[in-house]
Formats: structure tokens, sequence, C-alpha cells
């Protein structure tokens, strides 16, 4: 099964339909007030990149990351239960935290609730850990909130970066010499 993970507009059909499985479970277990739900419209924002997996053509996940004044909040995260067990939320997860990379984002944060064990669970594996409130949170008995420091992300991306980069010179200077000789 490979799981293809792209970025997209968070108003497609399909998305919609997750995103209110999502509410709906949420709903299911916490009250209105510690249930932090971005919108469409907040998701649809130049500072949100929306993800979505898919295996065989078939939506498998969502997640969201929102950039912020020095931090990204990963939003929305969510996968079907049919699919769990499966590494889609980690592949979503990892490629949310690309993307603060790409845009110099060091620090990656969110905000889950007490009940929800097993996202607990995978974002500790994930290298996350818990941390006070932030952003305009408050101090909520049934929110768990949790970061990362992703700089070696950055320097990885980085150095992956410089070597296409040498890459790519090096091949134009070999093919610039060989016509030279010709």
């Amino acid at each position: 099964m490979g799981i293809l993970i792209k970025q997209v507009e968070p108003t497609l059909v399909e998305v919609v339909e997750l995103i209110h499985q999502l509410d709906e479970y949420q709903e299911s277990m916490y009250p209105s007030e510690s249930n932090h739900l971005d919108s469409l419209d907040e998701l649809s924002k130049p500072n949100v990149d929306f993800l979505a997996a898919y295996t065989d053509s078939e939506i498998c996940g969502i997640g969201a990351v929102k950039v912020l004044s020095d931090y990204g909040e990963i939003k929305r995260l969510y996968v079907p239960e049919k699919h769990r067990g499966k590494g889609i939320a980690k592949e979503i997860v990892e490629e949310l935290e690309n993307c603060l990379v790409k845009r110099s984002i060091f620090t990656a944060r969110l905000e889950t609730g007490i009940h929800q064990h097993e996202a607990i669970d995978l974002y500790k594996k994930l290298g996350y850990s818990e941390t006070a409130q932030f952003g305009d949170y408050t101090k909520d008995p049934l929110s768990v909130f949790m970061e990362k420091n992703i700089t070696r992300l950055f320097i990885l991306w980085n150095s992956q970066l410089t070597e296409q980069f040498i890459a790519s010179e090096f091949t134009s200077s070999a093919t610039a010499c060989d016509l030279s000789l010709g």
C-alpha cells in the first residue's frame, strides 16, 4: 500500500467530509470550550499548509500546519478508523514538519485532548514533549500541549539542497568541459 501525501485545498469535498468526521469525534469526547476547531476559512489562509493522504486514490488522512510568529501549530490531524495503524498519521506529521522547515520555522507545536492516547503516544514517539499552553490557548485540564524542535530537520534539508546544488554544478561543469573537448 503506497501512501501519497499532497497539499490540497481544505474545501475539497472529500476533505470536508473528514473534517466533519473529526469534529464529530472530538465533540463526542470534549465540551465545546475544549474543542479548538479551526474553520475552513482559517485553514484556507496563506499561512496554512493543508495536506491530505491518499491510498489507491482514496483519501485516508488529513492534517494542517498553521504558521504563526516563530512556530507552526499542527491542526486537524485525522485518520479515519479503518485506516489507522498503517503509519499514515506519522507520515502526515513528518510531512507537516517538512512544510515548516521549508518556511524556516524550527518549532512545531500542537494541542490535543487528554483522551486521545494513541495520538499522544504517536507524538511522543515522533519526539514531541509536553509543554505549557501557547498562543491564544488558556489552561484547560482536558488539553495536552506538546512541542518539538525541528532544527535538525532544517540542517538535514539544507545539506540535501547543498548536495543537489553541487551535483548540478558538477554536471553543468562536466557538460561544459565535454563540449569544449569535442
